[in-house]
């Protein structure tokens, strides 16, 4: 035999054609297809809801604020419906409200919050209970605890007037005088709300070195000058996102006022911008100007978020 000559396959072996790299390609992708397909269908189940229940409403609405129903018939009104309501003098009281409200809970819902868990983080006791008592009015309807409320506001039997009674003091009409309607608001809605927020920021406070505390011990700090030194620099990122948050959820503002006071309160003074469109709605039923006012909301808070971030971010790299 000559050496040139090549060997023989053994019998019964068959060669494939040989595998470039796109087969080996698209196999893989196959099989990682395969691999996460259970992955992908929750996925596509998650955008499906998501865009039927919050993108589609939104579209919708967007539509709506220059769209006006009569008689069965839909017709396009252009900027009817946003003079319509800039002309109603309960469009500018809503806002004022809403302003008032939000200012009045930031400085409650975001100053108390963060003390309470630089508190619970100073304990070195009972810590998981204490967390656990404050995290409660979160876990309970926020219709049973604005209800809870109003029995305590109440002027007749209320606890409130029962504790002035007690010391001397004399009772308080708490949701019938528009002097005193929108701070019982504020209370309620920071009692039932906190709970949520003192976690987070008691979670960023446990990841601040012990090290930087006790540097500032030895330079003789006390309490405030740790926390504003040395607490606050270093949760300042959680801090700046709770606010905008905080701003957000505050601006609508609804059930509270809504169960406490009936919507509008005594002089209009609880009736705030989702409100206004919850009447617009379901008590003049003129869709077009509550979808206009929503469309108003949903543009400034928007634009403030936007804002807001671009000032934290430009403050970051400064």
């Amino acid at each position: 035999m000559s050496a040139l000559t090549a060997p023989k396959s053994p019998a019964g072996v068959r060669h494939g054609p040989a595998r470039g790299p796109a087969t080996d390609g698209r196999a893989a992708f196959a099989r990682a297809f395969r691999r996460n397909v259970s992955a992908h269908g929750f996925l596509i189940g998650a955008v499906l809801c998501f865009g039927f229940f919050s993108w589609y409403p939104m579209v919708r609405e967007f539509f709506l604020a220059f769209q006006k129903t009569e008689d069965g018939r839909t017709v396009w009104v252009g900027l009817d419906n946003l003079r319509y309501i800039a002309n109603d003098p309960a469009f500018w009281q809503a806002w004022r409200n809403t302003l008032l409200f939000t200012g009045l809970a930031l400085l409650l819902g975001f100053v108390v919050p963060f003390l309470v868990a630089v508190l619970l983080n100073e304990l070195r006791h009972g810590q998981g209970y204490l967390r656990l008592l404050v995290y409660l009015p979160v876990m309970l309807p926020p219709v049973a605890s604005v209800l809870l409320f109003k029995y305590l506001y109440d002027p007749g039997y209320g606890l409130f007037n029962a504790a002035f009674g007690a010391v001397g003091l004399p009772e308080q009409q708490w949701l019938q005088s528009s002097d005193t309607a929108m701070l019982c608001i504020v209370l309620a809605s920071t009692w039932m709300n906190m709970g949520g927020a003192t976690l987070i920021y008691l979670a960023a406070l446990q990841g601040i070195p012990g090290e930087l505390y006790e540097a500032a011990e030895l330079d003789g700090a006390g309490l405030w000058r740790k926390i504003w030194h040395v607490t606050v620099p270093q949760t300042r990122l959680i801090l700046s996102l709770m606010l905008l948050l905080q701003i957000i959820a505050t601006m609508q503002v609804f059930t509270e006022p809504f169960l406490l006071t009936g919507g509008a309160g005594p002089e209009g003074s609880t009736t705030t911008v989702v409100y206004l469109i919850y009447q617009y709605a379901f008590s003049f039923n003129n869709y077009g100007a509550a979808a206009a006012l929503g469309l108003v909301l949903l543009v400034l808070l928007a634009a403030f978020s936007a804002a807001y971030t671009r000032l934290s971010r430009a403050g970051d790299e400064g």
